[in-house]
């Protein structure tokens, strides 16, 4: 078991009762795999969110994205905006690597459906990015189609979190950032319970704004005595990337107000979206699926009312914040390019939990 699969206990964020696993994986269907690249100046990844095991090109989820600060390179967010649909997983990696995971998908696609762009539609590929260029070295473009593949094919219900796959090289805070998960239960008026699962590329912040469950820890980790050299304060060059998972029936207009509830989670962390940082969201729904091909019936699902979404929108603001702090409190210290190195933050100060009730 690696650092950063060591189970590290974290302060909880809200009152909703948590999922069994305390990942976006507790929404059935939905898997997540990572592959991780760590030696020398290459420390960097691929992360892949699959929202069920089938082919999402023929069976699309219903999707929207909010884009909070533009700072970003993704691909793919224009179409999903306008069709409101995923086509492929989610992939997340390095800001020049995008490029290379989204060929990998297009062509992944084409081999399970070898029409697309001919007598089928044109795939959409849809690609986050954060910046790890303190710790990794962007210029080797070291990320291929293999480290796509085998994320993919590593995707599974347990989610290994902090230093791993696309958060290997990422940093929060002045401090180690990366993966983080987690998931809340509600209950809604009328129409049951449903879960509601984050996942987080957390890469933002600057260390004098840090906050958990409220607190503000700047001073507490100077005290610890850490190397900070972040506590002057340098532009926001940061980004995050947050991912909402729901078995709530949804369609896009409602998704992508559940979307815009992940801002609330990360306002509560310190961030206040900065002028370099690429903030975004996006939420999607496993409860059914849209045909690709149109002769296939479109679904006609009993949508959740809109007046029943509070609990949802609760549970995406306190599920990010969680997600966050999981990545934070899960991420183990990493030195990369030219000897850079970001310290994990239960390092500089191992006895905070108890300050913060954890």
């Amino acid at each position: 078991m690696t650092p950063a699969a060591l189970p590290r206990p974290a302060p909880r964020v809200g009152r909703l009762p948590r999922g069994p696993r305390d990942a976006i994986t507790d929404v059935p269907g939905v898997t997540v795999g990572h592959c991780t690249l760590a030696e020398g100046d290459v420390q960097t990844g691929v992360t892949v969110v699959r929202p069920h095991g089938g082919d999402p090109y023929r069976d699309r989820v219903p999707a929207a994205s909010v884009v909070l600060n533009g700072f970003g390179k993704s691909v793919g967010l224009m179409q999903v905006e306008e069709l409101g649909v995923l086509e492929t997983p989610i992939a997340l990696t390095n800001t020049y690597a995008v490029p290379a995971v989204a060929a990998a998908q297009i062509r992944a696609a084409i081999a399970d459906n070898p029409e697309i762009g001919r007598a089928l539609p044109t795939l959409n590929p849809l690609v986050f990015e954060c910046n790890d260029g303190y710790l990794n070295d962007l210029q080797r473009m070291a990320v291929e189609a293999s480290h796509y593949h085998d994320a993919l094919d590593a995707a599974g219900a347990a989610v290994v979190e902090g230093s791993v796959g696309a958060g290997r090289g990422m940093s929060s805070f002045g401090l180690k950032g990366g993966i983080g998960t987690a998931s809340r239960r509600v209950r809604t008026r009328a129409q049951g319970r449903f879960t509601l699962g984050s996942l987080v590329l957390s890469n933002f912040g600057k260390l004098s704004q840090i906050r958990v469950c409220g607190a503000p820890l700047a001073a507490q980790l100077r005290v610890a005595g850490g190397e900070l050299k972040s506590m002057a304060a340098p532009p926001e060059k940061g980004s995050i990337i947050m991912i909402l998972a729901t078995d709530a029936p949804l369609d896009a207009r409602q998704l992508r107000r559940l979307a815009l509830r992940a801002g609330a989670g990360l306002a509560r962390t310190g961030s206040v979206f900065g002028h370099g940082s690429g903030d975004i969201a996006l939420a999607f729904s496993t409860a059914y699926t849209v045909p690709q091909d149109p002769a296939r019936p479109m679904p006609a699902p009993a949508l959740l009312h809109d007046a029943a979404l509070d609990p949802l929108f609760e549970a995406a603001a306190d599920g990010i914040e969680q997600a966050i702090i999981h990545a934070l409190w899960r991420a183990e210290a990493v030195t990369g390019r030219d000897g850079h190195r970001r310290e994990a933050l239960t390092d500089l100060l191992p006895g905070w939990a108890g300050i913060l009730g954890a």
